[in-house]
């Protein structure tokens, strides 16, 4: 079982910008196989992903997104990096988090996608594009 139909096509961005939790400028550069997931507060799907060592997804970069930056512990305590960059969303078109997108910025597609449970299920459904 799949948390949503498979993805539609799209492109993916090969760099973002967006802010830090301390509103400090972000920028960076997909440069390989990423997982992007879309966060929000008070949400138990994303709680599980902050809470989560950092290679819990394998070998596969992990970034996590937000529209609006928070003061909830866990976002200041997830060891994965963390931007707030409603932009970036948009680019994504995720449309409201928990939601995760992995992208692949060689070809610039979307691979995969889906609503996040938890970080075995999403593990799970991104096992077949990491190697």
């Amino acid at each position: 079982m799949r948390s949503i139909d498979p993805p539609r096509e799209r492109p993916a961005p090969r760099e973002y910008r967006g802010r830090d939790l301390a509103g400090g400028a972000v920028r960076g550069e997909f440069v390989g196989l990423t997982l992007v997931v879309a966060i929000k507060e008070d949400c138990w799907g994303c709680r599980s992903v902050l809470e989560s060592a950092r290679d819990v997804f394998g070998d596969v970069a992990t970034l996590l997104v937000a529209s609006r930056p928070s003061n909830e512990v866990g976002w200041r305590s997830t060891p994965h990096p963390l931007v707030v960059s409603p932009e970036l969303l948009e680019q994504l078109d995720v449309r409201s988090p928990p939601f995760y997108v992995l992208i692949d910025p060689q070809r610039g597609i979307v691979l995969s996608e889906g609503v996040v449970f938890g970080p075995e299920q999403v593990r799970e459904e991104i096992g077949a594009f990491v190697m």
